[in-house]
């Protein structure tokens, strides 16, 4: 950010305290909590933009990443009863599925020559699936591509496959990477202070476990993402503290690949009474969670979530990643309502997103490696 920049804030009447902060986020000075949130309840939008910009520039300059991927859903059968949930179903209910391992595996094949490089594997926690039957099932995918990546499975689906087995996180872990895994994903995190995850998730893994299983994977080398519910019963306060728990593990891993904020959708849940936030909150979300998180390289916008629409705006405000082409293959925000009930993007059209927003597109694989750049 240059110094006529900065002129010209403090001449456009900005706080002394919000001149402050972009004083910080220009020499490379990592923001507090409290200032955190202050660019939450007092930073406008086109402020927010400009630093959010500049901490995206010094990391990652005019290059915004996309991949060729799809989802794999093993089961959306589920022991937690989260009330924001629209996905899960029990056992026998109308609209509940579990695809067996040579399902999903022909499912993979499927799309084996459209060339994808990573297969993303979440699901519910299904109730007679330990770790045992996972590590098979990442094996006999890679058998059949084994040059495609496998990002599987939350910390929460981490969390009961192992307990079910008997086994400790770090040996199932390395199960799992044995068996052909390369990355986590971040999802399960929702909000982590634990008043509002009483209310949301009660039966969910806690925030404390959440942390502990992805520094566990780092420890192993298995790097992951990391994500946030937001626009539920959250405050600026919470958001916050919960950015401030992902900085301070990353400070000591190093593991993070990536933070990608999660827009509550309330279609067809126990909180569908509660507004959805508007666009400009989203904006703002992306903006400050760049600012804050000067230690996560790159900020995910997941466009089957927000729509093309608002993702390509996003990239104005720190985003420098839209995950990838998908190919209708997840039913998790679909079923919530989102802006795409049938998420596919060609790779021509995630470049001309990125391209018509003045940014370089680059085609990455799971963890950031350059496959080429458009």
């Amino acid at each position: 950010m240059s110094s006529a920049v900065l002129s010209l804030f403090s001449q456009s009447g900005i706080s002394n305290e919000l001149l402050s902060i972009a004083e910080k986020v220009a020499s490379d000075e990592r923001i507090t909590s409290g200032e955190g949130v202050l660019l939450f309840q007092e930073g406008s939008l086109p402020f927010l933009s400009v630093l959010a910009d500049d901490v995206r520039h010094k990391i990652n300059g005019k290059q915004v990443f996309f991949n060729r991927n799809i989802h794999l859903e093993p089961t959306n059968i589920c022991v937690n009863h989260c009330a924001f949930c629209s996905y899960r179903r029990k056992k026998g209910e109308e609209g509940c599925w579990e695809l067996g391992i040579g399902d999903l595996v022909q499912m993979a094949q499927d799309h084996a020559l459209s060339g994808i490089t990573e297969i993303h594997i979440v699901g519910g926690v299904h109730p007679d699936r330990d770790v045992y039957f996972y590590a098979d099932l990442l094996r006999e995918i890679s058998k059949i591509m084994p040059g495609v990546q496998l990002k599987a499975f939350t910390a929460v689906e981490i969390d009961a496959m192992c307990s079910f087995a008997s086994m400790d996180i770090k040996t199932g872990l390395n199960l799992l990477k044995e068996a052909g895994l390369v990355s986590l994903p971040g999802g399960g995190a929702e909000i982590f202070d634990e008043t509002l995850r009483s209310k949301i998730c009660p039966d969910k893994t806690g925030s404390a476990e959440w942390l502990n299983i992805h520094r566990t994977a780092h420890q192993l080398g298995i790097p992951t993402n990391s994500t946030m519910l937001y626009g539920l019963l959250e405050d600026y306060t919470h958001r916050i503290d919960h950015l401030e728990r992902l900085r301070t593990l990353q400070d000591e891993t190093g593991g993070f690949n990536a933070f990608i904020p999660l827009k509550f959708r309330h279609y067809n849940n126990r909180f569908s009474h509660i507004e959805e936030t508007t666009t400009l909150e989203d904006l703002k979300n992306y903006a400050v969670s760049r600012i804050f998180l000067d230690n996560i390289p790159h900020l995910k916008a997941y466009w089957p979530m927000i729509g093309k629409k608002v993702a390509q705006l996003s990239l104005a405000f720190g985003v420098d990643d839209l995950d990838g082409t998908i190919d209708d293959t997840t039913k998790i925000y679909s079923m919530a309502g989102s802006e795409e009930q049938s998420p596919v993007a060609t790779t021509s059209q995630l470049i001309e997103m990125i391209e018509g927003a003045g940014f370089i597109a680059v085609e990455r694989d799971t963890l950031y490696k350059v496959i080429r750049s458009a």
